[in-house]
């Protein structure tokens, strides 16, 4: 089994538990990182009317219910909001807790949507389980129309970090895989978390190929002691 695969049957196994295991995991600070995420995206784009939203790697879509909520507090006017994931178990789990939105069982990489038909397309603590990172850019910005923007929020390499930032560490190598685990019955894909993060890219080098993929960058932030970190590209 090749590793994108095996990585999508991780999110086969766990997806019933996976809303309960990330909420006690993040203790729901989570929450405020999407509402920042979105509104962010909004301010940035400037229109009250939107055509297509695409939440990649979707999971059981809350942060589709973010961008349609947090949309009706900012009064804008979204017409589609499509959530893409590769993972059947996942899906099933959004379409049942919001069968309003639409979904395609896809991979980032090759996305069943028309070239510049989107107007944001948002990525949520799942740019790292994406094997063919540049690949995945690309087709982000092949999909997305002129001035749209790509949302990413994410658990970022740190290569110097701080007091808190090892803190930090400790409670995602130590305590959080142990937590996923007994909840979700699956210690070795809470343990895959912490191990995706320290083999994965820094900031830095993440706005540099989003630059080289054709968006510039609008936004960078880190935030809770640099556990997550919210970049925004706007396609050239």
């Amino acid at each position: 089994m090749q590793e994108q695969e095996k990585i999508v049957s991780m999110f086969d196994d766990i997806a019933p538990t996976y809303d309960t295991a990330n909420r006690v995991m993040s203790m729901g600070v989570d929450k405020s990182w999407r509402r920042k995420a979105c509104d962010l995206s909004f301010e940035f784009y400037a229109k009250d009317s939107i055509t297509k939203i695409v939440d990649v790697a979707c999971g059981t879509g809350d942060m589709m219910d973010f961008w349609s909520s947090r949309a009706q507090k900012s009064s804008v006017n979204i017409k589609e909001i499509v959530g893409v994931d590769p993972s059947v178990g996942m899906v099933d789990v959004a379409k049942q807790k919001y069968p309003k939105f639409n979904y395609h069982i896809a991979g980032a990489t090759q996305m069943p949507l028309e070239d510049e038909s989107t107007d944001m397309l948002s990525i949520t603590y799942g740019i790292r389980n994406v094997v063919k990172r540049k690949e995945a850019f690309e087709e982000f910005n092949r999909v997305l129309k002129k001035d749209g923007l790509v949302v990413i929020l994410e658990f970022m390499k740190n290569e110097n970090p701080s007091l808190l930032g090892k803190i930090r560490d400790f409670y995602m190598n130590k305590i959080l895989p142990y937590v996923g685990g007994i909840i979700s019955k699956n210690l070795e894909a809470y343990q895959y978390l912490p191990n995706s993060i320290k083999d994965f890219s820094t900031v830095l080098n993440m706005q540099n190929e989003l630059e080289e993929a054709g968006f510039e960058m609008l936004y960078t932030k880190s935030f809770s002691m640099d556990i997550s970190t919210l970049l925004i590209a706007r396609k050239k």
